[in-house]
């Protein structure tokens, strides 16, 4: 069994959005990594998934590090509540957050003193 169809399983037996933690500590022995890290392979395999597949996926973020099935969480919100879901799934763009931020002045170029001068002496 892959690790996503573990997810899956686990998702589908709680129908509630979880945190990968949840999801790793639930999973146990089941999962088929022996990584050290269990939790970091369950979040990148997710973000993965939702990355590649978009909105055929069968998971959706539904906040930072908390995931559900597309499913279940299409069942519990209200209509407005689908456009959430995609703006989690789809981060703003770079140019969407330089937006927001303004940009941070550029450095001014180096004052030059009358003695930092080369061959500043006279012809003649």
């Amino acid at each position: 069994m892959t690790t996503l169809a573990v997810v899956e399983d686990i998702l589908r037996e709680t129908a509630v959005p979880m945190s990968v933690r949840e999801i790793v500590e639930r999973a146990g022995a089941r999962l088929p990594s022996k990584s050290k890290t269990p939790d970091t392979v369950v979040a990148r395999d997710l973000s993965m998934d939702i990355k590649r597949k978009g909105e055929t996926s069968l998971f959706v973020r539904t906040s930072p590090g908390r995931y559900t099935l597309r499913t279940l969480a299409s069942a519990e919100m209200p209509s407005d509540g689908a456009a959430m879901l995609r703006s989690a799934a789809h981060p703003p763009s770079m140019s969407a957050l330089s937006q927001r931020k303004p940009p941070a002045p550029a450095p001014s170029a180096p004052r030059t003193r009358d003695s930092d001068v080369q061959g500043g002496g006279f012809a003649g």
